[in-house]
């Protein structure tokens, strides 16, 4: 453990001073609901584009990329390559579909389709998917600060939050974009200067670098089997193409950036560019973790210190050198992958760069945050207060519940952040989570827009056929031993692609059913 030179803490303490100062700057023109949520549609394409791309490139890709990477090889590259194939539905359906409705909020026409129950069920489906990404998000920046700075997790995550809570009450959707926009350059240039430190630091360079991630089959993309158990490369490709369907199509995060553009073309221009910047990005960060693989195999003793660490956490206080040996024994580089470029940070990079790729870091976790909390804020004002409880709210007293709402998001992400401690990697966890949350609600909304004839009881009952399946995936468990042959085995990314095809088939066929009887 290292504490921070005052150089890097003062770079770091400016950027957050920073990042505050803008959601203040914002916040003179922000004096409406509608410019907290969709800026008055103002924003250029160029800018919402890299908003969006900041938001997808979260602290988990900062971090458990590189973490994944290291202990295993480019398998989850798959999920970045099949991102084109998900903006290419959105463009040409979501994108228009959400500008002519007018609506700030992405599940107001569920009930206008189906009814209140599903406007309700995608709204919890949402922010659901929202604790679990801005928990797993402060989960892995605190775990980086705490290496580097030896401060609680708690406390780090605390300071944090604090930060981001002030810039997005104060400035609304302007103040996330604008921010963002400056977050994104921060984030990538950091991956940059990360993989120049890292290849200066290997005898021999970028060609060791290759030769050493050839021989250990760093490189594969996986398995070109159709077996469906494991994470396969067609694994990956349909959990990819899915969520970023849903990330596209179903998540409010984005569907208000499309509000923001001043118009569709711009907004289709915003999607477009957030893949083309997307992809080659976090190539780059797989290339982190395989340098760091490179590296650390030539220095087997350091490896041994990260291990001990690993070891130490996921035993009990006070446990005996003879436990802590053992436990080390068990332990793969997949289980302490996400420790690899913390501790890279904390014994080579020189005072001064620490505190930039901090910022980098700190970047990366709070555009997606932020964005978070204001989606969040926006739902439930929208979706549910003014729905169910208050709907003639004045705009004076909507722009208060917004900023209420997005105090306790923010606030109800760090708890989740703090739950999470412990997990074994950021990456694997969020795409599990995600998956499970998005099935229903993506497999609901395509049911609603391309089978015009479903009506609400088949639509509702689709549904619970298909929480039923995701339940049976999520939790084989549950499943007593003598039924045990009834278990799934298939991979847990296999989720969101069994969720919601069930919803959508299940849907369809009930439909056909009925007119065939009729």
């Amino acid at each position: 453990m290292k504490v921070l030179p005052v150089l890097d803490f003062t770079i770091i303490g400016i950027y957050l001073i920073g990042m505050v100062l803008v959601g203040f700057y914002f916040s003179r023109k922000n004096k409406s609901a509608e410019q907290f949520t969709m800026a008055s549609g103002l924003i250029p394409g160029w800018a919402i584009g890299l908003s969006i791309y900041a938001t997808f490139l979260s602290s988990n890709t900062f971090l458990g990329v590189p973490g994944k990477a290291y202990g295993g090889n480019w398998n989850a590259f798959v999920f970045s390559l099949s991102m084109p194939f998900a903006a290419w539905v959105a463009v040409k359906y979501f994108v228009p579909f959400y500008r002519n409705t007018g609506e700030v909020s992405a599940y107001t026409h569920f009930e206008k389709r189906f009814g209140p129950w599903a406007r309700t069920y995608a709204v919890i489906c949402f922010l659901l998917t929202q604790f679990a990404r801005m928990g797993s998000v402060f989960f892995g920046i605190a775990l980086s600060l705490q290496a580097l700075t030896g401060v609680s997790m708690k406390m780090i995550m605390l300071i944090m939050g604090i930060s981001i809570i002030l810039y997005t009450v104060s400035g609304g959707i302007k103040a996330v974009i604008w921010t963002e926009v400056v977050q994104g350059v921060i984030k990538t240039s950091g991956a940059v200067l990360i993989i120049y430190l890292i290849v200066t630091n290997i005898p021999g360079g970028v060609a060791r670098i290759m030769d050493i991630g050839k021989a250990d089959h760093k490189f594969s993309l996986g398995s070109l089997s159709l077996n469906f158990t494991e994470p396969t490369f067609w694994v990956v490709l349909f959990y990819g193409f899915f969520i970023n369907l849903n990330n596209f199509g179903m998540d409010q995060n984005y569907i208000q950036r499309y509000h923001a553009a001043k118009s569709t073309k711009q907004a289709a221009k915003s999607v477009w560019l957030c893949v083309c910047i997307y992809v080659p990005a976090s190539f780059l960060f797989f290339l982190i973790g395989t340098c760091l693989y490179a590296y650390y195999s030539q220095h087997p003793d350091l490896v041994l210190t990260i291990k001990q660490q690993a070891a130490v956490e996921r035993l009990p206080v006070g446990a005996t050198s003879r436990q802590i040996s053992t436990m080390m024994a068990k332990l793969t580089p997949a289980d302490y992958g996400d420790k690899i470029m913390p501790h890279f940070m904390v014994t080579k990079i020189p005072a001064g760069l620490v505190g930039v790729i901090v910022a980098a870091i700190l970047s990366a976790a709070m555009s997606t945050i932020s964005s978070g909390m204001n989606a969040s804020a926006t739902v439930f004002t929208v979706d549910i207060y003014k729905r169910y409880f208050k709907p003639l709210l004045n705009e004076k007293q909507t722009l208060r519940l917004l900023h209420i709402g997005t105090v306790v998001f923010g606030l109800a992400g760090m708890g989740a952040g703090i739950a999470m401690i412990g997990v074994k990697s950021i990456l694997d966890l969020w795409w599990q989570l995600s998956g499970i949350f998005a099935a229903g609600m993506l497999g609901l909304f395509l049911l609603g827009i391309i089978s015009r004839q479903t009506r609400n009881i088949e639509a509702m009952t689709a549904t619970l056929v298909g929480l039923l399946v995701v339940l049976w995936l999520t939790f084989p468990a549950i499943i007593p031993d003598e039924y045990a042959s009834l278990r799934s085995t298939l991979n847990t990314n296999m989720i969101i692609l069994a969720g919601t095809l069930t919803i959508f088939l299940t849907g369809v066929i009930l439909t056909k059913t009925r007119q065939l009887t009729v």
